[in-house]
């Protein structure tokens, strides 16, 4: 059997950042906005990449992002999920740091 991997690394800007909130069980979670603009190789062509993602980040790691200011660029460490009410997948950040 392959071995499963659901790893997302980007380079991306804070674009919004809701309020902190807490889930039922107390844990901290924050809801955010996260852009991307690159130049990549694609089938021998550079291509200009623009991308915005949705992004949670909960505890620790949420009450740090909460603290990051809007516009500020980061390299993100994490995975993808889509909620059990949603139609378009999350990024969920288990790290992130300076680019």
């Amino acid at each position: 059997m392959n071995h499963v991997v659901n790893q997302l690394v980007l380079t991306a800007c804070i674009a919004e950042i809701d309020v902190l909130r807490y889930t039922p069980a107390g844990l901290p979670a924050l809801n955010m906005r996260l852009e991307h603009e690159s130049d990549l190789q694609e089938a021998g062509q550079t291509r200009q990449v623009k991308a915005a993602i949705k992004a949670v980040a909960f505890g620790a790691m949420a009450e740090r992002l909460a603290k990051q200011a809007i516009g500020s660029a980061w390299k993100f460490n994490g995975f993808l999920a889509t909620p059990r009410n949603g139609k378009h997948v999350v990024f969920h950040i288990q790290e992130f740091q300076q680019d």
